[in-house]
């Protein structure tokens, strides 16, 4: 019996958890299916992006449910840092890549 193919992106490649998720969820997996190679690399990215187990899983419930509300890319996420196909924009290579402290506010003058 041939398996299944689940579309990844162009950069991340499709983890068990999520794969698991998609495959329980038939209307979410038709979604997945039908997003664009970048689409899919930019959810891949963000739940592949969590530091801990329980943010994890929390970003692969919520793609789920983004799919299903019709969205096509993670909400409220900066995109992915890892291809190589376009410049890292420079907020993105500042605050996500060297990790430069934010700016502290400036005290204003009375």
């Amino acid at each position: 019996m041939a398996k299944f193919e689940l579309a990844a992106g162009v950069v991340h490649e499709m983890p068990t958890d999520l794969r698991k998720a998609l495959l329980s969820d038939k209307p979410a997996l038709e979604r997945w299916q039908a997003l664009t190679p970048l689409g899919r690399n930019e959810f891949l990215c963000w739940v592949e992006d969590a530091k801990q187990l329980e943010t994890r899983k929390r970003r692969i419930e919520r793609t789920r449910e983004e799919l299903l509300e019709g969205k096509r890319r993670p909400c409220c996420w900066v995109g992915c840092i890892h291809r190589t196909d376009k410049p890292v924009s420079p907020w993105a290579q500042r605050v996500l890549i060297d990790k430069e402290p934010k700016p502290k506010a400036k005290a204003k003058a009375k």
